[in-house]
């Protein structure tokens, strides 16, 4: 028997390198060094060799990791929940991935409190999504946008905004010497101004158009002035093929290189000292890992006034629909914020599908991001450093490790206290009553 207070995750594997397991690790990593907690994790997302439950040297006995496929069934919730009784349910990512879940919420949350660790990219509010946050005890938002989507939709719900963490012991300044050698290394004209660009080659994210926009900016200042490294999969099946783009362009000479390899975190730091500038132009975006990691090693960033980028580039009170609306004048389109620039969106398209019936698509146009391109490029290099400089403090400051763990164990904490579980379960009614008329 133990004390421990027993913690059931549902997530991509935490082992693996996606945005939604490394923060899961981080989440259970935390937790677990309290020694206040066992976790259990339902490992998905990935493709398995084996299905066998595997341990942690460092953690033991205390996290059971468990490898599913997708991020499991119905019945293996139940099957897991029965078995091992934890105090807690804990999953993340987006919504449409979990509606099988909350199919089976009152057959879980009797015993069991449900924590959900979301993100939601856009406005208009999703009125869709409101069952679905009903069907929680406890949302942790990831970024202010949500925040606000979530107290906007279904303020009854305990709620708390707990915007991702880095580890800044990896994602760190280099030495100037290690970033000299390694662009030497890497680059055919180390001289170049180097700009990043570490997403998904996926629609949203405006790959091709940044190859296409990137050749026009080439043009006015020179083709061996500056260079693009693009850090994906130019084969990926939800994106465009990028190699035929960039020969198409011919700009395969080093103007735009591909990096195609995974690569740890380590390298990855490196790859972020090495660039000027880190780009996320994506049309829609909750958060934007890449940037935030770019800011902790105190290179500047380039994004659209989107999601969670907006939080990221600037210093913003608020961030939401209605502070746009009420702006005394527009804002000008493209603007030197203190940890970099920031685009505002040309158009506001309403795009859905079956699941998202509406979203806001934030499109920019070529010409504001060769502007944008343009302002970097035209600092200095003491103004770059100072801007990158002040990106690691606000990093430091607003998405530390030790913030992060304290925020996730009071939340449990507060919840295992609040709601109970099993024999202990309060403030918990698989049904209501309504007066009809």
């Amino acid at each position: 028997m133990t004390d421990k207070i027993k913690i059931l995750t549902l997530s991509d594997h935490p082992l693996s390198p996606s945005g939604v397991g490394i923060q899961t690790k981080y989440i259970i990593e935390g937790l677990l060094k309290t020694g206040k907690y066992q976790i259990i994790s339902l490992g998905g997302a990935m493709k398995h060799h084996d299905y066998k439950p595997v341990k942690t040297e460092e953690y033991g006995d205390d996290w059971l990791i468990m490898p599913v496929d997708n991020y499991g069934t119905p019945d293996q919730v139940r099957s897991i929940i029965g078995q091992t009784r934890p105090d807690i349910l804990y999953f993340m990512t987006d919504p449409r991935f979990w509606g099988w879940l909350w199919n089976i919420e009152n057959e879980i949350r009797k015993n069991v409190p449900m924590v959900y660790y979301h993100v939601w990219d856009n406005f208009p509010y999703p009125e869709f999504n409101s069952k679905f946050y009903k069907s929680n005890d406890y949302i942790a938002t990831i970024s202010k946008v949500t925040d606000d989507i979530i107290s906007t939709l279904t303020p009854e719900v305990d709620h708390r905004y707990v915007p991702h963490a880095i580890d800044t012991d990896i994602f760190l300044k280099a030495s100037d010497e290690a970033i000299k050698e390694f662009k030497k290394n890497h680059l055919k004209n180390p001289d170049a101004m180097v700009f990043f660009w570490n997403n998904r080659n996926a629609r949203r994210k405006q790959s091709g158009n940044i190859i296409w926009w990137f050749k026009e900016f080439l043009d006015k200042v020179g083709h061996d002035k500056a260079c693009l490294i693009m850090h994906t999969d130019p084969k990926d099946q939800h994106g465009q093929d990028l190699e035929q783009i960039i020969r198409r362009l011919g700009i395969n000479n080093g103007e735009v290189m591909l990096s195609k390899q995974k690569l740890p975190p380590p390298h990855m730091s490196m790859m972020y000292n090495m660039a000027d500038c880190t780009i996320n132009v994506a049309d829609a975006e909750g958060f934007g890992l890449a940037t935030l990691e770019s800011l902790a090693t105190e290179t500047p960033i380039l994004v659209t006034m989107t999601g969670g980028l907006q939080e990221q580039v600037t210093e913003l009170k608020e961030v939401n629909e209605e502070m746009m609306l009420k702006r005394n004048k527009k804002p000008k389109k493209v603007t030197k914020y203190k940890y970099g620039v920031g685009i505002e969106p040309t158009s506001k398209s309403v795009i859905g599908s079956q699941d998202v019936p509406y979203i806001y698509e934030d499109r920019i146009n070529g010409r504001d991001f060769i502007k944008a391109l343009e302002m970097i490029y035209n600092m200095s290099a003491e103004e770059r450093a100072s801007m990158g400089k002040a990106g690691r403090d606000h990093v430091l400051k607003n998405y530390n490790f030790e913030t992060y763990a304290e925020q996730w164990d009071e939340i449990m904490t507060f919840i295992h206290n609040k709601h109970g579980s099993w024999e202990n379960r309060k403030n918990y009614s698989s049904y209501s009553f309504k007066e009809l008329l």
